[in-house]
């Protein structure tokens, strides 16, 4: 079982009242916002560029799924970590995990294939070497 222990880093965001939607829980979509965020920080946190400036290579996601497995609602505040899971040569995969601060459990596992890209040539590149500290870090 998955819990906020197995995450080096962990990230709060209130559960506002209008992320619910007309049955009463949060919107799917506020999830996967609160995932987008976070992986934007665990990017900083590896070292990837998130600026994409001409001639670097960023992160593109690639793909994600989302399992939602416990309806939160307002008010609560949700816990999200996130992790490497797997490092190939040409891609990563990523997890993160949000919690129900109020209910102590998991609320929605979400994971995301992260692909480096060449923002100059408009395409995939290799996974730079000076990422590998970062993702290995957070495993």
């Amino acid at each position: 079982m998955i819990t906020t222990e197995d995450f080096q880093t962990l990230h709060r965001f209130p559960v506002l009242w209008g992320d619910m939607d007309s049955a009463q829980h949060v919107n799917n979509l506020v999830y996967l916002r609160w995932a987008e965020t976070v992986r934007v920080t665990y990017f900083q946190e590896v070292g990837i560029n998130t600026a994409f400036a001409p001639g670097d290579t960023g992160a593109i996601l690639a793909w994600q799924d989302c399992k939602y497995t416990y309806p939160m609602t307002y008010p609560d505040t949700a816990i999200v970590g996130a992790r490497t899971l797997t490092i190939d040569a040409d891609r990563f995969t990523m997890q993160t995990a949000i919690f129900s601060a109020l209910h102590q459990r998991l609320a929605a596992l979400t994971q995301q294939v992260i692909v480096p890209y060449d923002y100059a040539r408009l395409r995939k590149a290799p996974l730079p070497e000076s990422w590998l500290p970062g993702l290995e870090k957070l495993r």
